[in-house]
């Protein structure tokens, strides 16, 4: 299949850095793997934006740093790009105005006034399978046209932040499901645009002519001769499809079969399988999305994750990374002290304007041990109310690939296996998007050759498993935390009810 030193290259576009990793496929090896660190516009509004051309500096950057012989011998690549971020482009290609992110909450109002059009979230869930959350590129389309109305009226595609990036290597404008799925106007389970939901954003205008094309997720194309001499590369190098980052850590952990669960654990948690048929959720617990092999993607996402745990090590004065030995001698369940982790609202459960809380205290618990201990456990937990959602429409799960930065905490991999009573393994390729990206470009790549190579056969091959790394669930720790996850439970929904209770009391 492969030819000699073929190596491929994979760029994740992040929101805080751009990375590139190039893999040697005859090897099994990452061959170079370099960083670049980018801006982000914050304001007070809850807007976070970036500008388009700070990613194209840094793919720049990262690809300078790579031997010129090294790069002569890529042929292929794939990019993995941060999701729901809105590239404005006018009809000659230029961006019209900063991106707004998917960390950007400044939309909230134009995601209520577009569900209102549709008929409400539950109809937006029947004609899309998702309701529209201010994460989603749908709600900042309204918002450019209230406050950037030059913009609007110029804008003639419409582009993801990856499918930017593939825009400047190749020429070519085009989307896949994947990341597509995320704008809120895909129906993930026929993959076509939804007019209904288009319409709903703004039913002055046809925004279905500024979509481009959609295209499969073994799709490539070549790119140009002047950016490949801009970057020192072959003139027959080819760019896959790409996707959203999540659809590429899929691939990059070996998640493209039925029966593996990923989860990150970051300053958000993530959690989410591959499904070889839609799984939508008519109560929009999850994110129901495709994948970029073909397949579906339903995804949970919590807003604080290591965010809990790294609030509390700094409130006591020491680092998370320290945590495992801070909390050395501590037991399941905390001594007691339950923690509802939501230091930043919450996604799911949705709770967007909740906020953390510690219940159980008496004279004898609270120590930074327990409390960081109690962190861990919520945020753990938090993921586990969404697994539950999951194993409902009857998903399996015979083990858990486990990735981010929690990952390399011993206790807090002991503690997934023993909630999800699921052994644990952690694969040996850290920058898992930028990874799955390389191995799309292999798997396109071959059959822009003519071959037939399978997504999941070539992620079973190459995706490596950190064997030190891995534990399974200790018997006796599985039955104290599922006795605790109940208790956490009962909280949650305790604060479910002040939340509507709360919401009932403004809106009077």
């Amino acid at each position: 299949m492969h030819a000699p030193m073929d190596l491929v290259a994979g760029i994740d576009v992040g929101t805080q850095s751009v990375k590139l990793v190039v893999y040697n496929m005859d090897s099994r090896s990452v061959v170079a793997a370099h960083g670049q660190s980018i801006e982000l516009i914050a304001g007070e509004d809850g807007s976070r934006e970036q500008m388009a051309e700070w990613w194209i500096d840094a793919v720049r950057a990262c690809f300078a740093k790579l031997p010129k012989s090294l790069r002569a011998d890529i042929t292929a690549i794939g990019v993995s790009g941060q999701q729901h971020g809105f590239v404005p482009l006018d009809a000659h290609g230029n961006v019209l105005a900063p991106v707004k992110l998917w960390c950007d909450t400044s939309t909230q109002r134009e995601c209520d006034e577009i569900m209102a059009a549709a008929g409400g979230a539950g109809r937006c869930v029947e004609l899309g399978g998702n309701p529209i959350l201010a994460g989603y590129t749908a709600s900042k389309l309204p918002w450019t046209r209230k406050h950037r109305p030059d913009a609007y009226a110029k804008l003639a595609t419409i582009l993801l932040p990856h499918d930017y990036v593939n825009f400047w290597l190749t020429g070519e404008r085009w989307m896949e499901y994947g990341d597509a799925s995320g704008t809120g106007w895909l129906d993930v389970r026929t993959r076509q645009w939804s007019k209904a939901m288009l319409e709903a954003t703004d039913a002055g205008r046809d925004l279905l002519a500024c979509l481009p094309p959609l295209v499969a997720a073994d799709a490539s194309f070549p790119i140009t001769r002047s950016m490949a001499d801009e970057l020192g590369l072959s003139h027959e190098v080819r760019v896959s499809a790409g996707g959203g980052d999540n659809m590429m850590a899929a691939i990059g952990t070996g998640n493209v079969r039925p029966g593996v669960l990923s989860i990150s654990l970051g300053t958000s948690g993530t959690l989410f399988a591959y499904a070889d048929h839609p799984v939508v959720d008519r109560d929009a617990g999850w994110a129901a999305f495709c994948s970029s092999t073909g397949g579906w993607l339903p995804l949970i996402c919590t807003m604080n994750c290591t965010l809990a745990t790294e609030s509390v090590a700094k409130a006591f004065g020491f680092s998370a990374r320290d945590g495992d030995t801070v909390m050395a001698g501590t037991v399941p369940g905390a001594g007691g002290l339950v923690m509802l982790p939501f230091f930043n609202g919450e996604r799911t459960p949705d709770l967007p304007h909740a906020r953390g809380s510690l219940h159980g205290m008496d004279l004898s618990n609270v120590t930074r041990a327990n409390i960081y201990r109690a962190a861990m456990e919520g945020a753990t937990y938090a993921l586990c109310s969404g697994y539950d959602a999951l194993l409902a429409t009857g998903l399996r799960f015979d083990a858990i690939r486990l990735t981010g930065g929690g990952s390399h905490s011993v206790a807090w991999r002991q503690m997934i296996a023993d909630v999800f009573n699921l052994p644990v393994e952690v694969p040996l390729q850290a920058e898992g998007a930028a990874f799955g990206a390389a191995l799309q470009a292999a798997w396109a790549n071959d059959h822009a050759r003519g071959g037939d190579a399978d997504i999941a056969d070539l992620a079973s091959e190459h995706v490596v498993i950190a064997t030190g790394l891995s534990t399974r669930p200790d018997p006796v720790s599985v039955a104290a935390y599922r006795k605790h996850y109940h208790v956490f439970l009962s909280h949650l929904d305790a604060a479910r009810s002040l939340h509507a209770h709360s919401l009932v009391t403004d809106a009077v």
